[in-house]
């Protein structure tokens, strides 16, 4: 029923931001088949692994040249494909681009990296954190007089990389669908961190951001834009940027009636974070959730991962969702007309082999030839 219904891709297994691309497209309706080696090697339980939900796997020996060939009779099929390996391992695998669009013009290439297909660092390891600390990202995700702050993974692997790997590929085949042609993505997680913080660029161009984290309206430099720890040690984010929020803020927390500074005076925001400080540790995180949760106050309880699913909005929305006992963020955006949904659960690699060749146009026979040669499992 999703948007992207109807179309086929392929995922070669990897991890992080590849899998998150591969499940944003299944969410979305398309089918999405995972070639997975043919032995598992992780510890946990796969069944568990929600990044992977969504997908059929297929179980391939891509060093195996009859497991190289099955790629490619697919690839002929699918509209897209999708990769994570280091710039030059599909070539020497016999998948890369050339290949693939030797055999189907239409194909949609995405390529997921860190460092992206060329340039000096293109064929070094690397993680997050090196992706956005050259991005100019995460110097920026620091309190003044602190060192940076990693934002997890969320900005390299999941934002700038399998988010824009998604749209990438999403683009390609709008624009496949016009032209006839296919054509490489090549989404670099760097890239994508930079792109991130198009709007921090914008701010410093206009005179409004210093270069020197810590000091600014978003990165815990103002007191209207901070986290503060209430009475029960629990947190409270407070986000009151706009005149008419900041006013709000004060009259819910009694603070109107003080004679207090300009709320743009930057030599005062040291000052009335102290004095916000001391104004949060009088109540819980709960009661003062009470008081400015649903207001122009612009503040809201920080949940913890166990707490999040409860919060009334979450259930209101059906932000998250409990599907084959396991508890996960729904698939997002919402459509009107053709909603998404998750189709199935995470397989285990291989699982469904000969499920999937079979609906791809593989015979009985074809298939036991391959399993028997040990190219598939």
């Amino acid at each position: 029923m999703g948007p992207l219904e109807g179309l086929k891709i392929i995922e070669m297994a990897g991890i992080g931001p590849g899998p998150f691309a591969a499940m944003m497209l299944a969410d979305m309706g398309a089918e999405v088949v995972r070639v997975d080696r043919l032995a598992y090697r992780g510890n946990a339980d796969p069944a568990r692994d929600v990044l992977n939900r969504g997908r059929a796997s297929v179980g391939v020996d891509l060093k195996h040249p009859d497991g190289v060939q099955l790629v490619l009779r697919l690839a002929e099929q699918a509209d897209g494909l999708i990769e994570g390996f280091r710039p030059g391992v599909m070539e020497r695998l016999g998948l890369g681009p050339d290949e693939c669009l030797a055999r189907n013009p239409r194909l949609v290439y995405g390529r997921m990296t860190g460092w992206g297909q060329d340039g000096p660092l293109a064929h070094a390891a690397g993680h997050d954190i090196d992706y956005i600390a050259i991005a100019g990202a995460l110097n920026n995700f620091t309190r003044k007089g602190d060192r940076p702050v990693p934002p997890l993974n969320m900005v390299g692997d999941f934002g700038g990389g399998g988010m824009l790997l998604a749209f990438g590929v999403v683009c390609g085949l709008l624009e496949a669908g016009r032209s006839g042609k296919g054509q490489v993505v090549d989404a670099a997680m760097v890239d994508g961190a930079a792109v991130l913080m198009t709007m921090i660029y914008a701010f410093m161009a206009m005179g409004i951001w210093q270069d020197d984290p810590g000091t600014n309206i978003l990165d815990t430099g103002a007191p209207f834009y901070e986290v503060y720890e209430c009475a029960d040690g629990k947190f409270l984010a407070v986000g009151a940027i706009e005149t008419q929020f900041y006013a709000e803020l004060l009259k819910r927390t009694g603070l109107e009636n003080e004679e207090l500074p300009f709320q743009l005076d930057r030599p005062q925001w040291p000052a009335m974070k102290e004095r916000f400080a001391e104004l949060f540790r009088t109540k819980t995180r709960d009661e003062w959730a009470a008081i400015l949760e649903g207001t122009d106050a612009c503040a809201a309880p920080v949940l913890s991962l166990s707490e999040a699913h409860t919060h009334p909005h979450n259930r209101a929305r059906g932000t998250f969702v409990e599907k084959d006992g396991i508890l996960q963020p729904a698939p997002a955006p919402r459509f009107s007309r053709t909603p998404p949904e998750i189709s199935r659960p995470a397989p285990a690699p291989g699982a469904d082999t000969d499920e999937v060749l079979g609906a791809w146009g593989l015979d009985a026979t074809e298939i036991g030839k391959l399993r028997e040669a040990g190219a598939v499992g």
